[in-house]
């Protein structure tokens, strides 16, 4: 829900842009196309986009999960991070947003690598568990709908291997939020979210000020 990190003034973070993004010309002219669109403010900073790329890097994944494909600026960041033979599936129910999405994948060159799934979510989690079974994608991201955010990541859990990351979106919009507003739907179930992963003995936390909160959860 944020286009830049929250955290930083304006001086640091145009320092952040000049010094510290390398975005690919396709992901900023989708940048650019999105900022026009209704709900734009969905959509990931590029330093957040950068940041997931890498992740995908680090980690060696070559099957990844997106829940909230939006206009795909991450899915495009992740599948350009993928080895020629990775794959990733990304849920929506938007085709509007998702035909966005989709001419920038083919003009990317990585259409292939990207498989959209325009369903509810839990659907598909639900699809793929009978399918592709426990341990078969090694890395996710999680922006969708915030009141399904816990029914997600358990699903997830099971799908993402030992030593995988689950990275989930938006996790300090409620510490940004104005008092009228804290309390709205998503803030509420970003609090219950939070405050259910906070112990949870299955995974190692860490949340990282980046975009409006990015927490990263890796299966033990």
């Amino acid at each position: 829900m944020s286009t830049r990190s929250m955290s930083l003034s304006p001086d640091i973070y145009q320092y952040l842009l000049d010094h510290a993004v390398r975005e690919p010309p396709v992901l900023a002219k989708l940048r650019a196309v999105t900022a026009g669109m209704r709900g734009a403010e969905m959509q990931v900073s590029p330093e957040q986009g950068q940041f997931m790329a890498l992740l995908v890097r680090l980690i060696g994944a070559r099957r990844c999960i997106e829940l909230g494909t939006y206009t795909g600026y991450s899915s495009l960041a992740m599948a350009l991070a993928l080895r020629e033979d990775g794959r990733l599936i990304t849920c929506d129910v938007s085709e509007e947003w998702t035909a966005v999405a989709r001419r920038f994948w083919r003009d990317a060159g990585v259409e292939a690598r990207i498989e959209l799934k325009l369903k509810p979510g839990l659907e598909t989690l639900e699809e793929l568990e009978r399918g592709a079974g426990r341990g078969a994608f090694d890395f996710a991201f999680l922006d969708a709908d915030k009141p399904s955010y816990i029914a997600y990541y358990e699903k997830l859990l099971v799908l993402v291997r030992r030593g995988g990351v689950i990275a989930v979106d938006n996790t300090l919009f409620v510490a940004g939020e104005t008092i009228v507003r804290r309390d709205s739907v998503p803030a509420r179930a970003l609090r219950e979210f939070n405050d259910h992963v906070h112990h949870d003995e299955r995974v190692d936390l860490a949340m990282v000020p980046i975009g409006e909160g990015l927490t990263l959860l890796r299966i033990r």
